[in-house]
């Protein structure tokens, strides 16, 4: 923004040398350039990047804009107007950006809440086949393969199962 104008600069692929490339353009002559963005599933590597280099960079939570009632066009164009001008006029709250090292640990906690997700419901659905092939688990460790062995129709049945799990989970 230059005197409260906003100019548009198209869109901008993040990309580090782009980013880069932008960041020496707008912040010729000594400029001070302060940069914002909304949080998003990209993370904070941008915002690292842009401080890396020495600039003011703030994240906003899309919950923490102010709205006018009834404005319910979204495209990025207008978006990124809209952030300039509350971003040169104070009115955004940023959000704490966490380290490198917070940001993995939340990726891991992630990552390890959906495993488990996913493996609750292979369990259920080997259950359910277990249970339509008229074997009951009792739930001990080991005893599944057990109560698949025993079958007569043990090789039909674990070649069910194999089948089941390669088209369910490994598409």
């Amino acid at each position: 923004m230059r005197g409260g104008e906003v100019r548009n600069l198209g869109i901008i692929p993040n990309r580090i040398d782009q980013i880069e490339k932008l960041v020496k353009k707008l912040g010729k002559g000594d400029r001070q350039v302060s940069f914002c963005y909304e949080a998003g599933p990209c993370g904070y590597g941008l915002h690292r990047q842009l401080t890396g280099l020495g600039h003011n960079c703030i994240v906003v939570a899309p919950s923490l804009i102010p709205m006018k009632a009834g404005d319910r066009i979204k495209t990025d164009r207008r978006d990124a107007a809209m952030l300039a001008k509350l971003h040169w006029s104070g009115e955004l709250t940023a959000v704490w950006v966490p380290d490198a090292a917070h940001e993995a640990m939340r990726d891991l906690v992630r990552a390890r809440a959906t495993a488990m997700r996913v493996l609750g419901k292979a369990r259920q659905h080997l259950q359910g086949f277990l249970l339509r092939h008229g074997r009951i688990y009792a739930g001990k460790k080991g005893g599944l393969w057990l109560i698949v062995a025993g079958s007569p129709r043990c090789a039909s049945i674990t070649r069910r199962a194999k089948s089941f799990c390669r088209t369910t989970f490994m598409p």
